[in-house]
Order: C-alpha cells, then structure tokens, then sequence
C-alpha cells in the first residue's frame, strides 16, 4: 500500500509539472502579445513630408515613349526635393519607361492613379552599387529603387511599378530552362557559386564586383541602411528577383501594397538585418515566399551579427508562394519576435503558411515566433514547417548549430494540406525546443498526421485537431 501511495503521488506530481510547463509555455506567449506587441508597434511610425510637390514632367519627363528613358528626369527631381528640404515627387498618370531610381532623404515618390514606372531590361542602364544577393555582400546592378544610408523616405500612392521582367530577359538569368534560359544567355550559374566563395573565404566587399557578366538579378526595391521608411498603396509587378527588400534599416512601414510577381526568387518581401517592421493589408502572390525574414548568410551573417527583430504582420492576404510568412533561408545573424495576425492565406499553389529554414552552414538563433487568428483555405505541403536541414547538400563551412525556440501558434485554421506539422530537427542535439500549437483546426489533411524527424523538445499540440480529431504525430 505504501509503495501503491508512492508512486500516486509521483505520477500526480509529474502531471501537475507537465501541465505548470505547458501553462508557463502558453503564459510566455500571451504576456508577449499583451506587452512585447504594443511596445513594438509604438515604435513603428511612418515617415511625413513637407507639402511641396516635384511633377517630374518638370524636369523634362515625357510619358508613353517606349524609346525615352526618364531616368535622368526622375532623379533629378528626387535630388531637387531632397535638396530644398523635401516633399513628394509626383508621377503623374501614363507610362514612364525608365533606368534605375535613386530615392533621396525626405522624399515621397509618389504614383498617381493610373501611373506606371516601367524599368528598362537594358543592362547597361544598371550601374554597380554595393548590396546584398542572398544574404551575401557585393556590388551588383544597381537595384530599380535604390536608397542607400537615407533617413524618411517612401514610395506611394495608387499607381505601379513594373520591373518589367519577363523569360525574355531578366528571368531567364536564373538559369532555369523554365524560365527561358537557353544555355547560352547571362545567368547566375556564374555568379551566384563565385559570391558564395566570396564569403566562404572572406574576400573583402570591395572586391566582389559582379555586373554585367555574371548574370546576377535586381531587386524592384532595395533600401540599404535606411531609417524611417514607408511603403504604401502601390502596386509592384514583374521584379527581376526580390520585390521588397529593406536591408540593415529600422522603422519600416509597407501597407495596402500589391505584389504579383510570378518570377524565379520572387519573394514579396524581405526584411534583413532589420528592426521594427510593420507589414500590414497587403496581398501577396509570388514566386517565391509572401515575406521572408533574413538576416544574412553563412560568413557574411556572422560577420555582421546584425538579427532582424520585431516584426508585425497582419491583415494580409497571401496566395500563390513557397511560403506565406517564412524566416530564413538567409538567417546567420538571427531573429527575434515575429508577430502575425489575422491574415488569410488561400491557394493550390501555396507550400506553407508559417515556415522556418535554415542549416548547419547558415546557423542563427530564431526564437519567439507569435501567430495567431490565421484562416488558410488551402496549402500545398503543411501548415507549420520548420526545417534545420535546408538545402544538406550546400558546399559551405558547417558546424554552425541553429536554434529554434519559442514558436505559439494560436487559433490557426486551415482546410486543406499535406500534412500539418512538419518538424525536421538535427539529428546530432536538441536544437527545437517550446514549439506550441493551441486551439488549432487542420482538415482535409491528406496524410492524416504530423511528421517530427530528429531531437526536439518541449512540443505541445493543446487542442490541436486534425481531421477533427485529437492530432496524431509520427516520430520518425
């Protein structure tokens, strides 16, 4: 009978230690929405303008001619208004065929209704400028907006820019026969392995000259070391690679914006080595991943050390993409506090909804992840994917452990996938760890389960239903 009391009263106090650890898990999530969330978007204020307008016709701009570049006309009246103190540079209504754009402090670019930036595929129009490709340092082509080290700056209004990419040109130099690659034209088969060398072996920045030759895509807009940046109503089409991507910048709003790019490395957009980002009522159709959170890669990450932190997306719609909101692959230097709500998600063509990737050559550290209140119609692969074994075949350094800690998904609804959870650890430690999903609904899951590969720890599935049923999970 003693022994009988015993081991009652053991097992009722490893139950209640489970049940303390979960509450204390879902405790850490709901403090962190009460009080890290607020504070965080507090500090996200969009940049304001003087009432000064700069029509760019004033500078000699000429619309609907396929043979006038206003490349000089734009960022002469970007340079003027930047000058005398700022305000908006008006686009007015038509198509404006120009070279890249250089965006200036206190500037607005502002589309009209009705207007269209349309980017030239003449290469030669694109001088280097120092950036990133993939979490990598260089001097490339320059970017089609492209803002280095300026303080308020935006892009706005009702109108569109168009990267003008098609397999004709700036897609077919990703190298894929698909995307119209014949073998003989420009791609990044020549430059993309040398600039992973580049890094591997810590060749100074100033000597990573790629360009013309090398077969390296743009991004529509790349803002390098910015502050206080906005990015509202337009519309972005056919980018030659990444749509938006805010590198090393801080206090970032993109709202209302409107993104279709069905191109090769398409992602929407790309916050890297960033801090306090608001994504907010956008729509998504891509390529590529929705939003990909970076924070560089392999040496480079390491290097700089620089995490992207405090992201706030919510209200968005997300369709075709690998992925609705992703952290990595890109994410050396880390990531902290991702906060996602109320966004709807919804295609055949959509591989994940919530998605972490990274490996043993790219590291970082990823930790409090906060997702709540998201309908999926339908994804392709799973709900929730996290992956420490991203691409094992990179030739690269390894031994760079990652870590993913502190995931809470909440009320996450979705009526059709593969699987639900997808969790593929290291084999070698534990390197996953507090992952909870609570009050979540998967249907129409195709195999029925969720699939955990390698050491994890502390995963809790608290009222998850699959099928609508108690979650059954395969450990392989």
């Amino acid at each position: 009978m003693k022994h009988f009391r015993f081991t009652t009263f053991f097992l009722m106090s490893l139950m209640a230690m489970s049940l303390m650890a979960k509450k204390h898990v879902f405790d850490k999530s709901v403090q962190a929405w009460a009080e890290t969330y607020p504070t965080i978007q507090s500090r996200i204020v969009a940049p304001t303008f003087k009432n000064v307008d700069y029509p760019i016709t004033s500078f000699g701009a000429i619309a609907n001619d396929e043979k006038y570049l206003n490349t000089v006309s734009i960022n002469a009246a970007i340079n003027k208004c930047s000058y005398e103190g700022g305000g908006r540079v008006i686009v007015p209504k038509g198509t404006w065929h120009t070279g890249p754009i250089t965006l200036k402090s206190n500037v607005n670019l502002y589309l009209e209704e009705g207007a269209i930036l349309l980017f030239t595929t003449d290469l030669s129009q694109y001088p280097l400028a120092l950036t990133r490709w993939e979490g990598m340092d260089c001097y490339n082509y320059q970017p089609q907006v492209y803002a280095y080290g300026e303080t308020n700056i935006a892009i706005t209004g009702n109108g569109t820019l168009d990267g003008g990419a098609s397999k004709d040109n700036w897609w077919a130099m990703c190298g894929a026969i698909g995307f119209g690659w014949n073998g003989n034209k420009e791609s990044q088969k020549i430059g993309r392995p040398l600039l992973q060398k580049w890094n591997d072996e810590n060749i100074p920045v100033e000597k990573r000259i790629l360009g013309k030759g090398f077969g390296m895509r743009v991004q529509l807009i790349n803002l390098y070391k910015c502050k206080n940046i906005l990015i509202e109503g337009v519309t972005l089409l056919r980018s030659p690679f990444w749509v938006i991507h805010p590198l090393l910048s801080e206090n970032i709003t993109v709202r209302g914006v409107h993104v279709f790019n069905d191109g090769p490395n398409g992602d929407g957009c790309d916050p890297e080595s960033c801090k306090d980002v608001l994504i907010e009522n956008c729509h998504f159709h891509t390529g590529d991943d929705c939003i990909a959170i970076k924070s560089g890669r392999n040496g480079d990450g390491r290097r700089w050390n620089i995490p992207s932190e405090n992201i706030i997306v919510r209200n968005c719609f997300m369709e075709d993409g690998h992925g609705g909101v992703v952290i990595g692959s890109e994410v050396t230097g880390g990531f902290n506090n991702l906060f996602v709500e109320n966004c709807k998600m919804n295609s055949p063509n959509l591989d994940r909804v919530i998605r972490i990737k990274t490996n043993m050559c790219r590291g970082g550290m990823v930790e409090n992840v906060y997702v709540r209140n998201v309908e999926v119609g339908e994804c392709k692969e799973e709900v929730l994917k996290i992956n420490l074994n991203y691409e094992p075949n990179e030739l690269s350094n390894r031994g760079y452990m990652p870590t993913v800690r502190n995931v809470f998904l909440d009320n996450v609804i979705c009526k059709k996938s593969n699987y639900g959870v997808n969790i593929d650890a290291l084999k070698e430690q534990y390197n996953i760890e507090n992952i909870q999903l609570r009050n979540c609904s998967f249907d129409g899951v195709v195999k029925d389960c969720n699939i955990i590969k390698g050491k994890v720890k502390g995963i809790y599935f608290n009222g998850l239903k699959i099928n609508k049923k108690k979650a059954k999970t395969v450990y392989l």
